[in-house]
């Protein structure tokens, strides 16, 4: 049986964003327009949730480009680019967030679950129904959007973000702690805390077939 190094272990994964990163360092203008490209709707939807309109937000998104041009020289990989590009860009939301007298949530210390759901007994009262294949025959996209996209924006902020960046963009989790700093185990919460309610916000929507 061969054995793998501990080294070999930690390893971080490739970065998808490599051969395109070389390009630009390269001085190619093109690598550098599809780089902006693939990242953009990510950049957005993070920034949006820290400022008041979307031109902030496109504003706040072309200042962290500019912060990536001068600090690429010095970008070592010990994350991957996407991750590194995630907290320029939410340092900076936050930053102009702050400066609109936004108040940002942190966290939640509420129940992610209302309560009147369970017995005395602390079983389910009225039990959550399953996510059924069909659901989409039952309801139209379009409203369905809406109501996910409502539940989303009514988050608590960090729970807007752990939610947005792992079901929306499908960063790792490993992604998601680096960028937003935070733990693993305060990533799981904050991602069970987030589903939970938007789950919620959908049932109430969909009702009983």
């Amino acid at each position: 049986m061969t054995l793998r190094s501990p080294l070999a272990r930690s390893r971080p994964p490739a970065d998808p964003d490599a051969d395109l990163l070389a390009r630009v360092r390269a001085g190619e203008e093109r690598a550098f327009v599809e780089l902006v490209a693939r990242h953009r709707g990510t950049m957005l939807r993070l920034a949006r949730m820290h400022v008041s309109s979307s031109a902030i937000a496109e504003e706040v998104v072309q200042d962290a480009w500019v912060a990536v041009l001068r600090g690429l020289a010095a970008f070592e990989g010990r994350s991957t680019f996407r991750t590194w590009l995630l907290q320029i860009v939410l340092n900076r939301a936050r930053s102009t967030g702050v400066r609109e007298h936004r108040t940002i949530a942190v966290g939640d210390a509420g129940p992610a679950v209302d309560p009147t759901r369970f017995d005395a007994d602390g079983a389910w009262a009225s039990p959550p129904r399953p996510w059924e294949d069909e659901i989409g025959e039952r309801l139209d996209a379009r409203a369905l959007a809406s109501q996910l996209r409502s539940g989303l924006d009514g988050l608590p902020a960090r729970q807007r973000e752990v939610v947005m960046l792992r079901d929306v963009d499908g960063l790792s989790s490993d992604e998601v702690c680096a960028a937003l700093d935070i733990t693993e185990a305060n990533q799981r919460v904050l991602l069970h805390r987030g589903r939970s309610r938007l789950r919620a916000a959908l049932e109430a929507e969909v009702g009983t077939p």
